[in-house]
């Protein structure tokens, strides 16, 4: 995939360019957009496979109409899924010195999830 992309569907943007000087990432929903540092961007994208694994592998334990909420954190990044299984948005708050909040909603995080698995900018 090159130095730099974007990606974007409904609701979700990703942006990636290895030349920026400091923030080479860009997360963006329909109303917001935060660039992250290579550091935090990578944090983001581990974070959300980790999420959605989970929420796949819980999947099986729980009745048909029970919804889930499930965390992660790293240093500076706090990440959370809400939902059913099969169909949560994602929220995260950036916990460094910038200070931010953005979510997703069901569709947009569904599409946006497909994007992250399939990056390799790493």
């Amino acid at each position: 995939m090159g130095e730099r992309f974007t990606k974007e569907g409904n609701g979700w943007r990703l942006g990636w360019d290895a030349t920026a000087p400091k923030y080479c990432g860009l997360l963006a929903g329909s109303n917001w957009a935060i660039e992250l540092t290579k550091t935090e961007f990578r944090a983001f994208r581990r974070l959300a496979m980790e999420i959605s694994e989970t929420m796949q592998a819980i999947a099986s334990e729980l009745m048909d109409d029970e919804r889930v909420t499930c965390e992660a954190e790293a240093d500076h990044l706090w990440i959370e899924a809400e939902g059913f299984p099969e169909a949560y948005g994602i929220r995260f708050i950036l916990k460094s010195g910038r200070q931010c909040e953005g979510e997703w909603d069901v569709e947009a995080t569904q599409q946006m999830l497909q994007a992250i698995f399939h990056l390799t900018v790493f």
